[in-house]
């Protein structure tokens, strides 16, 4: 019989360590595991937008459909829908709608890479950007870091103030808006979530021992990095082959990005000293998908909702 979560319950279920045990599983999971090309659409409409990430690994084997839809009013713009197949027989297995657990399940990545690059002392965090996304890669991240400072920088000074107060009035944690060249200067860890198509910001305001997450790039033509930085830093991703194509290392040249589950399982070393600048850059993958609709899907029967 075919499982079926709805989008309520799903965002009932999920949470940050759900999340992130579910991440660390498909990264772990990168060196056995399939993913196939991502595939970009769009409907008649205008600006509408949706993409399938597909993959298999041990007994999940299925499809991530996200979806972008700009002009809905009474709906979210956003959806993501999990499809799981039975492996043995290619049956539909299971179908989650995870909207609200796709932001967690991204923000887990961004946790997981900060986790295993970034200093063990990193106390501000820098956030580019002030939408829904950026304040679950905030609260994803002062998770796994002693971070008491955060930095906000926005296109807009009152959307800056605004996700300042939140992360403070939300998390309990000191935040401020700061200008670009400030917020970068000063970041131990620094997030982008936007959906920029050109440099943020200048690759000579990062300071050595700075940890860089590339959190928006998943398309072409999108990028948020300055491209000089890459000749000072350690380049690490979900897939190299898919950052590449779609990601932030779209633009890196012949630079040769690490997969962070090669770093996770031991078989490549990732940050090497205090002073080496890292960036990780997330174009999310279908393993994420497949580990979060089966981590949900566990929870729902155990009966735990948070």
């Amino acid at each position: 019989m075919t499982r079926f979560i709805s989008e309520a319950e799903s965002a009932a279920l999920v949470d940050d360590d759900l999340a992130l045990a579910a991440a660390r599983e498909a990264f772990l999971a990168t060196g056995t595991g399939s993913t196939f090309p991502v595939v970009i659409g769009h409907s008649s409409l205008p600006g509408t937008r949706f993409t399938l990430k597909s993959g298999s690994a041990g007994d999940l084997a299925g499809v991530k459909i996200g979806s972008f839809w700009p002009d809905n009013t009474d709906l979210p713009r956003h959806s993501s829908t999990i499809v799981l197949l039975d492996p043995a027989t290619g049956r539909l297995s299971a179908v989650v709608e995870a909207a609200a657990a796709n932001a967690y399940r991204t923000a887990a990545a961004d946790a997981l890479a900060v986790d295993t690059l970034a200093c063990k002392d990193s106390r501000t965090l820098t956030i580019i950007g002030t939408g829904h996304q950026a304040l679950h890669e905030v609260r994803a991240v002062s998770r796994v870091r002693p971070v008491d400072r955060v930095l906000v920088v926005g296109r807009r000074a009152d959307a800056a103030r605004n996700f300042a107060a939140a992360v403070t009035g939300r998390l309990g944690l000191a935040a401020e808006p700061a200008d670009v060249e400030a917020g970068v200067r000063a970041a131990d860890v620094l997030v982008t979530a936007t959906t920029a198509r050109e440099a943020l910001f200048d690759a000579d305001w990062v300071r050595p021992g700075t940890h860089v997450s590339a959190m928006g790039a998943d398309g072409p033509g999108k990028q948020e990095l300055p491209v000089a930085l890459y000749e000072r830093a350690s380049l690490f991703c979900d897939l190299p082959d898919q950052s590449r194509a779609i990601g932030e290392f779209q633009h890196a040249g012949s630079a040769t990005p690490v997969a962070l589950g090669a770093v996770l399982a031991g078989t490549v070393t990732g940050r090497t000293s205090p002073t080496e600048i890292t960036v990780f850059d997330s174009s999310g993958f279908a393993l994420q998908d497949l580990t979060l609709a089966a981590a949900l899907l566990r929870r729902h029967s155990s009966g735990v909702s948070e």
